[in-house]
């Protein structure tokens, strides 16, 4: 509302007309079905795209395979970017998103076969793991701060996390090489950790996709989102910020973008 007062003021002070009219309800209509309207049009666009993936994994299987996996990666490389476009006006979350993006990512695990895919890795006892001292590199940005606010908000709030180069022997590591949970393939150690936990919820998907899109730069993920905590990040490591303070200034940047994906 505020943004379009402001707006309004700037056409005005520019000699034009302008009105910010603030609609509570629609007559005859429930926010239920307003919200069903905006997800029919998006399903509309969905099932279009999904057609296309479809296609799309024919070709990939045809006997000729091995001759179409350039067209296939440019085509797929297309179908993303029109997903994140729908993507970005799926105002309420339809389910069907969540299904068309699922289909994608099967056609590029089709492609690269050998690397590390949600349905190859192992399941992970979260149990396990609660009582364990975890460790990552020091300086942590947008991953290693993802995974610390994972561990602390999902598996042990209190759980002991210390920034070193030097592991202990009991010590988990993450995002470090050779640790326990690191980058696999196309997923980035937040990512993985959700993968080896089994989190499904689509607010925590979400965080994935801005996470994976500010470390990884792969342009897979079009969020939003992304440059904007990107920058923020940036800002605490040039105020040199100790570990222990990005890691709670992390905390709290993730939780406040959880409950908003909520």
């Amino acid at each position: 509302m505020e943004s379009f007062q402001w707006l309004a003021q700037e056409v005005q002070q520019a000699e034009g007309d302008a009105m910010v009219m603030r609609v509570e309800r629609f007559e005859g209509m429930a926010d239920s079905e307003l919200i069903e309207h905006f997800r029919t049009a998006t399903q509309e666009k969905y099932e279009k795209l999904e057609g296309e993936v479809h296609a799309l994994e024919k070709s990939l299987h045809s006997k000729a395979k091995a001759a179409n996996v350039g067209y296939v990666k440019k085509t797929l490389e297309k179908l993303y970017r029109q997903y994140a476009e729908v993507n970005r006006r799926d105002f309420f979350d339809s389910s069907y998103g969540l299904k068309v993006k699922s289909e994608l990512q099967r056609v590029e695990q089709g492609l690269s076969p050998s690397k590390s895919s949600a349905q190859m890795l192992a399941s992970t006892e979260m149990n396990a793991y609660r009582d364990r001292p975890w460790v990552t590199r020091p300086r942590p940005h947008v991953d290693r701060l993802a995974c610390a606010w994972l561990i602390r908000r999902f598996i042990n709030a209190k759980a002991e996390i210390r920034y070193s180069n030097q592991p202990k022997p009991n010590e988990v590591r993450f995002d470090m090489r050779g640790g326990e949970f690191g980058h696999e393939g196309n997923l980035c150690a937040f990512e993985l950790m959700m993968v080896r936990f089994g989190f499904s919820d689509p607010a925590l998907q979400t965080i994935a996709e801005i996470v994976h899109e500010i470390d990884l730069r792969d342009g897979r993920y079009a969020r939003p989102e992304a440059v904007g905590i990107d920058a923020i990040l940036k800002g605490w490591r040039h105020e040199g910020l100790s570990d222990q303070e990005l890691e709670s200034h992390g905390i709290a940047l993730f939780q406040g973008l959880y409950a908003a994906l909520s």
